[in-house]
Order: structure tokens, then C-alpha cells, then sequence
């Protein structure tokens, strides 16, 4: 059962006549609150937040989770059963995608980093429930880390670019890489080869030598800026004995560029209306850049200094006056100038601002211009607050005035963001603020050491109590305890509970430093944090369609629990009611039985499938069992979206990373142990290619593009799987097309062959991962002619795995005949969370064999504090000295979020 809490409070902002009042509005107010109240009760906000071991990993490593699934106020959602948290990498393919049992509004899971798998680079770790997939993917949760390699990285790289711009359009890049071993020694007069890379496909090359200090510069021939930026640098250096070492840097941030965007206060300039306007200045890589500079007139005349605050926004004041232009001269960090003008003044209008002159109200003006007033006199307009899709306040004013000025008591707000919106009385919006309530209500979280400072290895105890003001509650939270010496961090940096669902979670784009505006606020963070209110977007609410009565379109109800449906059909077509359908999983030994509905369609619900099983379905128990068949629904897949927090990503992960990484080489060291090697004689086993058929005689040897039989062994679904997989290839439409070529506007799907048989899209919702030894893309078809003889562009070969032949008997034959009443699929099941390992030292013991180098010295997402408020765990530390971390998140059942940071030292 969800709670639903509305609290609607309509009161009168401003002064009216009761004369006013007797006007007849288009759209009562009301009418407004009413609709606003049903959509959000039919549209429950959901949201999914990670809280994660660690800030960032190393090839290896097991990155540790849990989710918290929330909905309304943040209350732990019972709305949906299971959660998915997908592992997407720099190229928008998914690595993995977890499907974890929801209990409380809580999952945990874990991911483990292997070398065969995971390489050095960023990834993106997005979470979402079904029921948010019927809503703009922005709203997932959305998280980049990087990952390192300790392991077999021989070369550490540092890149640094210097960017030019000619006359032709053209951009001119330089890049100076640097090659060093793991032990910091540079690569001296080493051969490079390199690779401008683009979809894919090389748009320029080279090659050189590194000097005695182990640099490299790159000369990048003239490109386009969206060529260059788009793409990515590959070297390779020569190591000797015929090795190369490839490293593909992002070019992503290689063009020294800027940009500056500005934010009238309320969406608009007005003519003779003093106004806020922030701005917000950006670099290349989307991060932030101080500036400074003036606002002139179309005259010269200087009307306003300006200059950053924080990452990039600052905020100055004008008074526009129309027919004037008004224009910005800013001076970038390197010296270099520009000017932008400033939005259009408008002639007529209404404006609407808010601040804090205490920290319990908020101030909200409403001003007019002379000419707005003219024609508006007398007129009645709206004003509504809501936060989180719930109208916490309501006025309703007559204009008669230029301006009126009132105050709202903070404590009708929830903490968080509100959306305060100007409305006509005809119910169109004119002017929108947003504003963000900082109560400081958080839970009282403490964590608790037993004794003030520890010796390496030593048991550690700690409590943990949790209150709501002075009073204890039930929690759920999770905890990890990190060495600070081999993780060193940057809170303002991370992504915590409270940045997350209080913040970034309702704003679209991305959010610079989040954590800066929760980690020890102070009146000049709470500034700062007015200004982003005013340079971000806030569009998870429109009052436009609300009216409207414009509702989203609901294909995906909410998920309880696995489910496993379809339609039960004769061979003619047509549906069979009131059949029997049985549901079998043998390696669960799990049995289940349903009845077709009169539209034949059947449903089992709340299925126990762990891991990728086979379930079974069959008709056979039925009259006439022979003529049916069964048709399952298949299971959809969340489309790739862009990346919105790229500017997270480190191109320089050797050197940001390396206390991180050097700790995991020496655990890697540490836990090496040589074992005999016994060689023997082995046979060569041809792998299943394309060559293997005379239909591919004109293909290139070598494949552009080649996706393993190993990474797709877990494929429930191929079709699927290669929708995120099949790089160079976009899958739309229920085709796969060039990449390259389909954003070029040439939309001609590629040609699909299982083995040599041609066969189209649909085909491969037959096949699964297991089945497949590779797939092949081709993104030409050489002198083939496959494209001019199919009108296609581009060859998507599926090589299936060999089966070894054997002679089998009749009735072996007849098995292997499928039978249409009798279906066996494969289902991606919950994936089952490892325990975190946790060595156990005995103090009376000393000499223990190996190092113990632990840089998550604990992680624990299942802490649950009873009816005292009060919970308790232990652990011990590594070898490592110095300072230690522990950080502590959750919520209650009513929705009160914690956090909490503490330190101690181990020596």
C-alpha cells in the first residue's frame, strides 16, 4: 500500500477587492489544484538511487551496491518488486544487466570487474524499475565511474591537448602523450603508431618516437570541430619482441572551447522590470570556468560587471529597457575574449522572482511593466507551488498594482525543490521559478567507534543510532568503510543520498560537484545553490499537459516480480480460452499451472528465477493439445540514451588514480602464486567465421566489428543483446542500421545472416546468446555485391556454435522436432548478491601469511536499526596505517533521509 499525502494550501498571497472576485475565470483555481492532485495520484514519482562502496574502481575489483527504491516523499517504494542496474561502457554497450528482487524498498547486489571483460576507461552505471521506463530517461539514475587497470597495464599514459582554430572552420590539435611504466620510468625512443578514430573508422594516421623523457606529440591534421571531438585517439607502442600496447584516448575535451548561456530570473527580460539574471560558463569537457567581464548597451554604456561565483555561475542584476540590445564581454581563464547577447527584451510582460531574506520565508515579487498592466488590470492570475508532483501552496491574486511583494513560510515546503509557477486565469503558464528549501531535516545520523584510535588488523565495533529530531527510528542503511590513504576522495565530488534524491534526481542535464551543496552547508553555499536553481532546467512536471489533460502514455505497469505471459492460439490463429498452460523450471525443480483467459492470454506472476534458467510451457494437458500453440511475450530491453554526465569521465586515469592503483598492483603482487605449468600438445580449433561459406567470398578477411561468443554466453535474448552490443550498428525501428550513415540521414538497413542463410530482424528472437560461437559486422561489403543485390548497406553475420554430429535413434529425432503446445525459453532471472568477505583476525596470533591491502575494509548494505534507533557491527582493519573513513546512508519508512561521514585513525 502506498501512502498518497497531500497538502494543498490555498491562501491568499495578496491583497484583492471583492469585487475583482466576482469575475469569471476561464480556468478556476481549483480546476488547477484538482488536476494537479489526480495526476500525481495517478503518476506516483519513482526513483532509484545507488549507494556505492567506493568513488571508483580497478580492473579486479567488485563494485558493492545497494538500491534504494523510492517513491512519493522518498518513502521506500512498494509500488515496484525489481530493480535494474545496467553496466554500459564508453561505447553505449551494455556490459551487463542486473535484475534484482526489490524487498522493502531495498536491493543490493555486486558487480564483479574482470580482466577479460572490463577495461581501463569510464562506464556508466544506470538503475530503473519498469514502471519508470514509462517516463524520459533522464530521470534514471544515471552515475559515471572510471575504472583502472593494475593488473596487466604496462603502460601508464598522461595526455594533454592545444587546440587552434584556422580560418577555414577547421580546428588544428596537438596532443603531447606521455608513456611511463608502472614503476615511473619513461618509454625513451619507443615507436608509436596512431590512429584518429571516428564510428569506428580511421580519419587520420601517423606514427613517432617518444623522447628521452617518454613524450609524444601527436600532430592531428585539420578536421572538423564535430570530427575531432567525436572521436578518439588510438596509439599503439611498439614494446618489443613484435608487442604493441594500444591506448584510445577521448577526444571529448581536446578543443579549447567555451561557452557562456544566461538565465533570466522567471524566463524573460521585460522592459522597466529590474531583474536576476544568472549565466552559466562552460569548457569543452561541460565543466565549469570562471570569467569575468561586463554587460554594455547597444550604446557602449557598461550596465553591469559580472563575474563567477561558483563552477562556472555567477548571477548580476539589470534593468532592460526595450529597444535596446544588451550584450556580455567575458574574458575566459587563458586570456582569450567573447561577446554573447543577452534574450530579447520584451515590450510587455510579467515577471516573477523569489529569495530568502530569513531562513523561515521564502520572498516571492510579482512585477508588471506599465503596458502589462493596461491590459491586464483587474485581471485575476494564480500562483502555485508544488514539490514532487504534490501542490504544497495556492494564491490567487487581481492585478491593480506594478507589483506586490509577499511572504511564504518556508515550513509549508517539504526539503527540496519547488516549482513556484505564475498561471493566467486561463491556466496558461507565464512565468516559472524554481527554488530550493533547505530545512536541515535530514535523519541524525551517528556512527560510533568503541575506542578512539586502532592498531592495524585490529576488531573495530561501532554503533550507530538514528533519530528523527530527538526522537529514534527504524532504518534501513547501508555502510562502507573505506582506507583514505589508498581512496583518497573528494566529498563535494560524490554522488550521495541526499545530492542525489533531494537534487540532481528532479533536474535535467548534468550537476557539477553535487555533493558541495549538502557537504557542511553554510550561507554561501545556499547562494550558490540558488544560482544553479536558476541556471537548471526543472522539467519533470508540466502544468501545460496536466490541463490538457495530456497524460503520458502507460505501456509498462509496475513490476512485483518476475512475470511470465503470453497467448495461447490454435494452429489456425485463433485464441483458446479457458486451457491449461504449465509453467516448468527443472533446474528449480518448480512447477506452476494457470488458465488462459478468454482471449487465450495466460500470465504466471511472481516467478523465482535466479540467475539465466529454462522455463518450459505447456499446453499438452488440453483437448486437441496437437493443434496448439504457444506464443510468449518477450521481455523488453531499456534503449541506450546519452551519457548526461560525460564531463565525470577521466581521460587521465594512470595519474588521477594512481594512490588507487598502485595499492591494487601490490594487492594483485601480493596474491600471486606460482603454480607448476605442464605443457602439452593441443589441437588447433577453427572457430565458425564467415569464411567458413562461399556466400561471403567477396567480404573483407577481417571483420570492422566483432562481438565474441563469450560475451553474449549470457544472452537471454539475442536481438536484444545486440541492440546495445553491435557496435558501429544503430538498432531502430526494428532494424539495424550503420551508425555513421543513419545520423547522415541514409536510413538503408543492413543485411542480417545466420550462418548463410538470410534472415531478418525478427529471426533472432529465436536465437540465444549460448547458441552463438560470434557475430561479425561489416560496414562495407567489399566486392560481395550483398548490399546491391538486397538494397541494404552493411552485413551482420551470426556464426552459431558447431555441433558435433552424432547418430542418433528415431525417437532422438522425433525429441529433437520442436512441438508448438510445448515452448522452452531462456529468462534472465535475479542475479544473487555475493557476501562481502571480511577476514577475521586473532589479536593473540601473530604472523599471518600475505598483506592484507584492503582498500574497502567493509561494506555492509543490510544495517537495520531496531525501535531504540540503535544498531551494531564489527570488523576488521587491514594492514594499512593512517586514516580511515566510514560512511553511513539510508532512510526510514516515512522517508527521512541520512548520511553521516566519520573518521578514525588506525596506527
Amino acid at each position: 500500500m502506498i501512502s498518497r499525502k497531500f497538502l494543498l494550501v490555498i491562501s491568499l498571497l495578496l491583497s484583492f477587492s471583492l469585487a475583482a472576485l466576482a469575475q469569471q475565470d476561464s480556468i478556476p483555481l481549483t480546476t488547477l489544484i484538482q488536476k494537479t492532485a489526480k495526476f500525481q495520484s495517478s503518476y506516483p514519482i519513482e526513483k532509484v538511487y545507488l549507494h556505492m562502496d567506493k568513488p571508483y574502481y580497478a580492473v579486479g575489483d567488485t563494485i558493492w551496491f545497494k538500491a534504494y527504491v523510492t517513491v512519493e516523499k522518498h518513502q521506500p517504494s512498494g509500488l515496484s518488486g525489481v530493480v535494474y542496474v545496467d553496466v554500459i561502457n564508453g561505447q553505449d554497450s551494455v556490459m551487463e544487466n542486473l535484475r534484482l528482487p526489490v524487498k522493502n524498498g531495498a536491493a543490493n547486489g555486486n558487480i564483479i570487474l574482470t580482466g577479460d571483460t572490463y577495461k581501463q576507461g569510464p562506464y556508466r552505471i544506470r538503475a530503473y524499475t519498469n514502471w519508470m521506463r514509462n517516463f524520459d530517461a533522464d530521470y534514471f539514475y544515471d552515475h559515471t565511474i572510471n575504472i583502472g587497470n593494475a593488473i596487466d597495464n604496462q603502460v601508464n599514459t598522461f595526455i594533454t591537448y592545444k587546440s587552434s582554430s584556422k580560418k577555414t572552420g577547421a580546428v588544428k590539435v596537438d596532443a603531447d602523450i606521455l608513456y611511463k611504466d608502472p614503476s615511473n620510468t619513461p618509454y625513451a625512443n619507443r615507436r608509436v603508431s596512431w590512429q584518429l578514430m571516428r564510428n569506428g573508422d580511421p580519419v587520420s594516421k601517423g606514427a613517432g618516437r617518444t623522447d628521452e623523457k617518454g613524450h609524444l606529440l601527436v600532430d592531428i591534421p585539420e578536421n572538423e570541430a564535430s570530427t575531432i571531438t567525436t572521436g578518439s585517439l588510438v596509439t599503439a607502442i611498439d614494446m618489443g619482441e613484435r608487442k604493441t600496447v594500444t591506448n584510445s584516448f577521448s577526444l571529448k575535451g581536446a578543443v579549447t572551447a567555451y561557452d557562456v548561456q544566461f538565465f533570466p530570473e522567471s524566463g524573460q527580460l521585460t522592459n522597466g522590470i529590474r531583474s536576476k539574471i544568472a549565466f552559466k560558463a562552460i569548457n569543452s569537457k561541460g565543466l565549469g570556468v570562471d570569467i569575468k567581464g561586463t554587460i554594455t548597451d547597444d550604446q557602449g554604456t557598461a550596465m553591469a560587471n559580472i563575474t563567477t561565483s561558483h563552477l562556472g555561475m555567477g548571477i548580476f542584476a539589470l534593468t532592460p529597457e526595450t529597444g535596446k540590445a544588451y550584450t556580455a564581454n567575458v574574458t575566459f581563464p587563458d586570456g582569450s575574449t567573447a561577446t554573447y547577447k543577452l534574450p530579447r527584451v520584451q515590450a510587455m510582460g510579467i515577471n516573477l522572482s523569489a529569495f530568502s531574506p530569513d531562513a523561515d520565508n521564502l520572498t516571492v515579487k510579482i512585477s508588471a511593466n506599465e503596458l502589462f498592466l493596461q491590459r491586464k488590470q483587474n485581471k485575476s492570475f494564480y500562483l502555485v507551488a508544488q514539490s514532487g508532483g504534490v501542490v504544497y501552496y495556492a494564491a490567487q491574486t487581481v492585478m491593480q498594482n506594478l507589483s506586490y511583494t509577499a511572504n511564504i513560510p518556508k515550513s509549508k515546503f517539504p526539503t527540496g525543490i519547488v516549482q513556484l509557477t505564475l498561471f493566467s486565469s486561463g491556466g496558461y503558464a507565464l512565468c516559472e521559478r524554481v527554488v530550493f528549501i533547505q530545512h536541515n531535516d535530514q535523519l541524525n545520523l551517528g556512527l560510533k567507534t568503541d575506542k578512539p584510535s586502532y592498531t592495524t588488523r585490529q576488531n573495530v565495533r561501532m554503533s550507530v543510532s538514528a533519530k528523527n529530531n530527538a526522537a529514534p527510528v527504524v532504518g534501513s542503511f547501508s555502510v562502507a568503510v573505506l582506507d583514505d590513504t589508498s581512496v583518497p576522495t573528494n566529498e563535494d565530488s560524490e554522488t550521495t543520498i541526499l545530492s542525489y534524491l533531494l537534487l540532481t534526481s528532479d533536474l535535467k542535464g548534468y550537476i557539477e560537484k553535487p555533493n558541495y551543496y549538502f557537504n557542511k552547508p553554510d550561507q554561501e553555499k545556499l547562494d550558490n545553490l540558488d544560482i544553479l536553481m536558476l541556471t537548471q532546467g526543472y522539467r519533470r512536471f508540466s502544468y501545460e499537459d496536466i490541463l490538457a489533460d495530456k497524460n503520458p502514455p502507460v505501456y509498462i505497469m509496475p513490476e512485483q516480480g518476475i512475470e511470465v505471459s503470453g497467448i495461447l492460439r490454435t494452429t489456425t490463429g485463433l485464441p483458446v480460452g479457458k486451457a491449461n498452460i504449465r509453467l516448468l523450471i527443472p533446474d528449480r525443480n518448480y512447477s506452476a499451472e494457470t488458465i488462459t483467459d478468454l482471449s487465450g492470454n495466460f500470465k504466471f506472476s511472481n516467478v523465482t528465477v535466479m540467475d539465466t534458467s529454462k522455463i518450459t510451457l505447456s499446453a499438452r494437458n488440453n483437448v486437441n493439445s496437437k493443434n496448439l500453440v504457444i506464443n510468449v511475450n518477450g521481455e523488453l530491453y531499456q534503449k541506450l540514451t546519452k551519457n548526461p554526465n560525460t564531463p565525470d569521465e577521466i581521460v587521465n586515469v594512470d595519474s588521477a588514480m594512481r594512490p588507487y592503483l598502485d595499492n591494487a598492483r601490490k594487492q594483485y603482487q601480493n596474491s600471486r602464486v606460482l603454480k607448476e605449468v605442464v605443457i602439452k600438445s593441443t589441437k588447433f580449433e577453427k572457430k565458425p567465421s564467415h569464411n567458413d561459406f562461399g556466400t561471403f567470398s567477396g567480404l573483407p578477411a577481417q571483420a570492422d566489428h566483432e562481438i565474441s561468443g563469450d560475451q553474449l554466453k549470457d544472452c537471454p535474448l539475442l536481438v536484444n543483446c545486440l541492440s546495445t552490443m553491435a557496435f558501429g550498428l544503430t538498432y531502430v525501428d526494428n532494424n539495424f542500421y550503420i551508425t555513421r550513415d543513419y545520423n547522415a540521414g541514409k536510413k538503408v538497413p543492413v543485411q542480417i545472416y545466420v550462418g548463410s542463410m538470410p534472415v531478418d530482424v525478427n529471426f533472432l528472437s529465436t536465437i540465444t546468446g549460448p547458441e552463438v560461437a560470434s557475430v561479425e559486422i561489416f560496414l562495407t561489403d567489399g566486392v560481395s555485391g550483398i548490399n546491391r543485390m538486397n538494397q541494404t548497406n552493411g552485413v551482420l553475420v551470426i556464426n552459431k556454435r558447431v555441433v558435433k554430429k552424432e547418430k542418433i535413434t528415431l525417437a532422438q529425432l522425433q525429441a529433437l522436432i520442436p512441438k508448438q503446445n510445448v515452448v522452452t525459453f531462456g529468462i534472465q532471472g535475479y542475479n544473487k548478491a555475493k557476501e562481502f568477505y571480511m577476514p577475521k583476525y586473532d589479536v593473540n596470533k601473530s604472523g599471518a601469511l600475505g598483506a592484507d591491502l584492503r582498500n574497502t575494509i567493509y561494506w555492509n548494505p543490510k544495517i537495520v536499526t531496531d525501535k531504540t534507533g540503535t544498531a551494531s557491527f564489527n570488523f576488521f582493519n587491514s594492514d594499512a596505517r593512517g586514516s580511515y573513513r566510514a560512511i553511513i546512508e539510508g532512510l526510514d519508512g516515512e522517508g527521512n533521509l541520512g548520511r553521516q561521514v566519520i573518521h578514525f585513525q588506525v596506527k
